[in-house]
């Protein structure tokens, strides 16, 4: 990654997110982003659990954007960028 690239979060990419389960504990989850969703007036994070959370792996975990505490980037994928469009015949 550049140095002067900025950082995001990519589908597919894998990521170790600590958010807040208890006043005194973090909750971790590790998986694969799958995207955002939205809970009332929150945003949440979508990840994909991996098999360290045993009987959950494969489950979609829903993180409050508000909740999160830290990021750790397991592996990063390249964004897919948007084809232009292409220009379209106008007729006046």
């Amino acid at each position: 990654m550049a140095e002067d690239a900025l950082v995001a979060l990519t589908k597919g990419s894998r990521y170790r997110i600590m958010s807040v389960e208890t006043r005194e504990k973090p909750m971790l989850s590790h998986g694969t982003f799958r995207g955002y969703a939205t809970i009332g007036p929150d945003d949440a994070i979508c990840i994909e659990l991996d098999e360290s959370h045993r009987e959950l792996a494969g489950k979609v975990r829903l993180i409050p954007c508000h909740m999160v505490l830290s990021i750790d980037i397991v592996e990063q994928r390249e964004e897919a960028k948007a084809k232009p469009d292409e220009p379209k015949t106008m007729y006046g």
